[in-house]
């Protein structure tokens, strides 16, 4: 019975260009699945034998003989280019890499927007001499950590160390200092990023985070050079949205203060945390922790070297009637104010490791529940 009062020679017709639809989509479902290029040249070349046997045999037999043989050519052309895309090299695949790390990574990078190579005739404050000739101005390389169990899905912290003077990445900060161990150890769902500043000299310089807006583009190629250091390019995004805890040490803290008063990026900036390091530009600290009373925490661990200027600046907030607190809480709280003036015991040197208590950065870190790994 046919359809719309249709002829049965047209029905036919329709028939079997429905049914060669079908088995072509079947046949290129089929490729995809086997991961490998659609083979059109094949596949065409199968179904047109298929077709003029099928023609043919509209003058040679039934309708049902025909269907069987169109049939029976079809398989026979799936089975061969099956057999075919067994035999071919399957397409990479796109990487899926797990959201949670399966093991520690740390790695030195070459950034684009590190605070140095730096050239002193664009220092507006002429403190130092530098010149990109000197290897202790020209080294672009940062340090980055990820800890085992790091899992992006998670809320987290990129934990920014500014080192003090006569370092440098690997000597220092990495094995006597033990920063990235730090975050190891620490429960924390955070991760490391150290720039090199001046190698080996005496110098606090900021270098290019003088520039303002710079520390953001620094923020952002981290977040970039993290992503690819845990598998996938893609994931940079979900970098940038993690939060930013700056920690100074030493002659790291005009670094510190010059990124945080000019350096962007303040939405995602949660902490400051000074270990011995308040040699100077207070009002650019008091300044940022004015700024977002509620959201922010502000932490400085001092010995002798500093206290005169810690003193000074608890003197500043207290003019303001901004209470703080002279020992951390428990739980380090959005808008709390912390200094931790230094006991017997304790020394400049070894200071990054061992303060008020051994591994102060992981302790730091594990007084801040919200970002449990």
């Amino acid at each position: 019975m046919t359809r719309h009062g249709a002829l049965p020679k047209v029905t036919d017709k329709l028939t079997d260009k429905r049914l060669h639809k079908l088995w072509s989509a079947a046949i290129a479902a089929l490729l995809a699945s086997a991961a490998v290029p659609v083979a059109t040249v094949s596949l065409d070349g199968a179904a047109a034998r298929a077709d003029s046997q099928f023609i043919d045999s509209r003058f040679t037999g039934s309708r049902s003989v025909s269907s069987q043989r169109l049939a029976d050519s079809r398989l026979a052309a799936e089975a061969q280019l099956l057999a075919q895309a067994q035999t071919q090299t399957k397409r990479p695949s796109r990487p899926n890499p797990s959201p949670v790390a399966l093991e520690a990574k740390t790695k030195l990078v070459e950034f684009e927007n590190a605070p140095f190579p730096f050239d002193s005739g664009d220092d507006p404050r002429r403190r130092r001499t530098a010149s990109l000739e000197d290897d202790r101005y020209s080294d672009p390389r940062v340090l980055l950590h990820i800890p085992q169990g790091f899992d992006i899905r998670k809320p987290g912290v990129v934990v920014i160390f500014f080192h003090g003077h006569r370092a440098n990445l690997t000597r220092d900060v990495l094995a006597r200092q033990r920063v990235a161990e730090q975050i190891s150890l620490s429960r924390a769902n955070a991760v490391l990023v150290a720039p090199q500043f001046a190698v080996n000299a005496s110098d606090s310089s900021a270098g290019n985070f003088w520039t303002p807006g710079l520390f953001t583009m620094f923020l952002n190629e981290a977040s970039e050079q993290l992503a690819i250091l845990h598998g996938f390019l893609g994931l940079a995004r979900d970098f940038d949205k993690l939060n930013v805890i700056v920690v100074g040490y030493s002659g790291g803290y005009a670094p510190v203060a010059w990124a945080i008063h000019h350096g962007g990026s303040s939405e995602r900036m949660r902490g400051v945390v000074l270990l011995d390091a308040l040699y100077g530009e207070l009002d650019k600290f008091e300044k940022w922790i004015m700024a977002d009373r509620y959201r922010r925490f502000f932490i400085s661990g001092y010995l002798g070297s500093t206290r005169a200027r810690n003193l000074q600046l608890q003197h500043m907030l207290d003019n303001r009637g901004i209470r703080y607190r002279m020992a951390l809480d428990e739980r380090i709280r959005p808008g709390s104010i912390t200094f931790l003036p230094g006991r017997n015991g304790e020394n400049h040197t070894s200071y990054v490791t061992r303060a008020w208590t051994d591994n102060p950065i992981a302790d730091i870190l594990n007084r801040l529940p919200e970002y449990r790994r």
